[in-house]
């Protein structure tokens, strides 16, 4: 395979839009390309020399269109496209290279399906390549994650069985919204009828999905991404309340939305006051909280005022006996 700027590979670049984007012109193809129109159009010379029937529709709707039940090549990949896709897979999903992983085979299979000259890098990076494992990784059935995406994409609400963290289990009718992956975990952004209001939930923990004839409206000016950090913060079984002793736009860069709500406090705006939520008390003051570098105080939360002056205590502790246990082996030290 030749690299990514030669003719045949923009040739095969040209064909992929066409196959996506029936009815694209000359202009167009030109400008996705980021070649001239002359260039465009000889690279649909090419197809056609390949025996692939593209054909020229006249008219304001017209345009270059693969004639209706063509069969198109197997996909081709350039030497780069095959070392990102293994680069992207390990880099995701670290036991693709262990035996027996579901993505480790298709990955696998992908690799063998290409040409000697472009798979022989991609196949030694899959084999040579180790990656770390993250702990904190949750991949979830790709039948359930199917049959929820199917649902977005049809407005359908679905039926789902979900298992809780705490290991509860209960069944709620959702408006899926969309699937939002957030550090190597995936997650369900949508309209809960259980519950009447936005929720996420891991898909690793949906049990069932089943799709209903009930459809929906999808929110307009959707942001997934934005509404799934937002989303994260709230809702928890511990309410958060931390005064912090700086201005909002300082603090900001150091409180992302699962956090809570940033807002300003005071009348000259010289301190802010971050309002949210969280399961995980300890998690929240040590992680969290403790990589914020300007004073704070806990105003409410009784479980996250008990986990920070925990650890307060104990980084005292281990302060404390650092200084007995220099005074002790340093000469001349009272």
């Amino acid at each position: 395979m030749s690299t990514g700027t030669s003719p045949t590979a923009r040739a095969l670049r040209a064909l992929e839009i066409l196959r996506t984007r029936p009815g694209t012109t000359a202009e167009q193809l030109a400008e996705r390309l980021g070649v001239t129109d002359r260039a465009a159009r000889r690279y649909v010379a090419i197809l056609r020399e390949a025996g692939i029937p593209v054909d020229s529709v006249s008219g304001p709707y017209g345009g270059y269109r693969l004639r209706r039940g063509t069969r198109l090549p197997p996909v081709a990949f350039t030497q780069g496209e095959a070392i990102g896709l293994v680069m992207a897979v390990l880099d995701g999903r670290p036991a693709a290279t262990e035996p027996g992983d579901l993505v480790g085979s298709a990955l696998g299979k992908v690799v063998q399906a290409l040409p000697e000259e472009v798979g022989r890098q991609a196949a030694a990076l899959r084999e040579h390549a180790a990656a770390a494992p993250d702990p904190g990784a949750a991949y979830p059935d790709p039948a359930v994650t199917s049959a929820l995406v199917d649902a977005i994409a049809a407005r359908r609400r679905v039926a789902i069985t979900y298992r809780s963290g705490a290991g509860n289990r209960w069944q709620a009718e959702v408006d899926p919204w969309a699937v939002v992956v957030r550090r190597a975990r995936w997650y369900l952004l949508c309209h809960s009828h259980r519950a009447d209001a936005v929720r996420t939930y891991r898909i690793d923990r949906v049990l069932a999905a089943e799709e209903t004839a009930t459809g929906f409206r999808m929110p307009d000016d959707l942001d997934p991404v934005a509404l799934l950090e937002e989303n994260l913060g709230a809702g928890w079984a511990h309410p958060v309340r931390v005064l912090f002793e700086a201005p909002m736009a300082q603090v900001a860069p150091w409180v992302g939305p699962p956090m809570g709500r940033l807002e300003a406090a005071g009348d000259a705006g010289e301190h802010c006051v971050l309002v949210g939520s969280t399961r995980n008390p300890v998690m929240y003051a040590g992680e969290w909280l403790a990589a914020v570098p300007y004073p704070f105080h806990v105003q409410g939360g009784t479980e996250l005022r008990e986990a920070v002056a925990a650890l307060a205590a104990r980084l005292g502790a281990a302060v404390g006996r650092s200084r007995e246990t220099d005074s002790r082996e340093v000469p001349g030290v009272p």
